[in-house]
């Protein structure tokens, strides 16, 4: 037989078996699909059992020997461990909530997969800016997918957290009362913590409602904490922030909606860990004082930290 009839009868022999090749493959492709679908169901049961503040359901989704690792390098073995270390944390953090995103998943054998991703938390935790990144290794178990071990680790991200460090203690959302008017203002982190985003909002004893919003986060060019305000009438205000023994002092400077020059110093003073005063004075309108406000005391909304 030459060479060339022999290479021949070989791709005579492959187009042949091709079909059959891949119907027997198909069964298994199939199941290796089945099986990534479940271990994503199982995925999304943590998410939602930690999101429901249901530490034994979260324990649930690890076989009972199963292992975690937190982001310190603290290990729990076993479901009664693991719940008690999630049960914790919801009482410590009880509006946390997480979402993840897996990166790779991919079945190592018939009763082994590997998962890999990030979580994030929502609100960020305090300390510098960061997301855990996580490595799951799933086991089958009685026709089930569940964690046999799982290790979190901790990035941090580049961001200008350090300059704004100060401002931790606004985050939260709050609420004051004062002369029949109703002041609620939310502070959270945005952008890799270089940044807090206050929205604020004034209901009068008539009903009316005016809001706004504020950025506040490092200026590199003047080196100083600046915030940059919007408020529902299309004013703005540019403000320039001072740290002070107890809180901060903004001084403002800004335009009416309608293109009348505004001024003020806002005033923030932390009185404890739940409650701040806050203070408008030398204010102008068009280049004319008008009266200070009075002191108002702002109170953290329980559970909001």
């Amino acid at each position: 037989m030459t060479l060339n009839s022999a290479f021949c009868r070989s791709l005579l022999l492959l187009v042949l078996c091709a079909p059959t090749l891949q119907a027997a493959d198909a069964p298994a492709k199939e199941a290796a699909a089945a099986d990534l679908a479940l271990i994503r169901a199982e995925s999304k049961a943590f998410v939602d059992t930690f999101n429901a503040k249901d530490a034994a359901g979260v324990a649930n989704c690890w076989t009972p020997e199963g292992e975690f690792i937190d982001d310190s390098g603290r290990r729990f073995v076993g479901r009664d461990q693991i719940a008690k270390f999630y049960a914790a944390g919801f009482v410590a953090n009880p509006d946390t909530k997480i979402r993840l995103a897996i990166d790779s998943l991919r079945l190592l054998s018939d009763t082994t997969a590997i998962e890999e991703g990030r979580s994030i938390i929502d609100p960020h935790p305090a300390g510098a800016p960061g997301h855990s990144k996580y490595v799951a290794i799933h086991v089958k178990l009685d026709g089930k997918w569940k964690m046999a071990s799982v290790r979190d680790t901790w990035v941090a991200i580049a961001s200008n957290h350090e300059k704004v460090a100060d401002l931790e203690w606004l985050i939260g959302s709050w609420t004051a009362e004062h002369g029949g008017a109703t002041m609620e203002s939310t502070c959270r982190w945005i952008a890799g913590k270089s940044f807090v985003e206050r929205r604020y909002s004034t209901t009068l004893a008539d009903g009316t409602v005016t809001s706004g919003v504020q950025i506040i986060g490092w200026n590199g060019a003047i080196e100083k904490v600046q915030s940059w305000n919007f408020t529902s009438d299309g004013g703005h205000a540019v403000g320039t922030w001072t740290a002070t023994e107890n809180g901060w002092i903004a001084e403002l400077q800004g335009m009416a909606g309608n293109g009348t020059p505004t001024t003020a110093v806002n005033t923030l003073a932390r009185l404890d860990d739940n409650a701040y005063m806050w203070q408008s004075t030398n204010r102008t309108v068009a280049g004319n004082p008008i009266p200070d406000t009075e002191e108002i005391v702002l109170k953290r909304n329980k559970g909001a930290k």
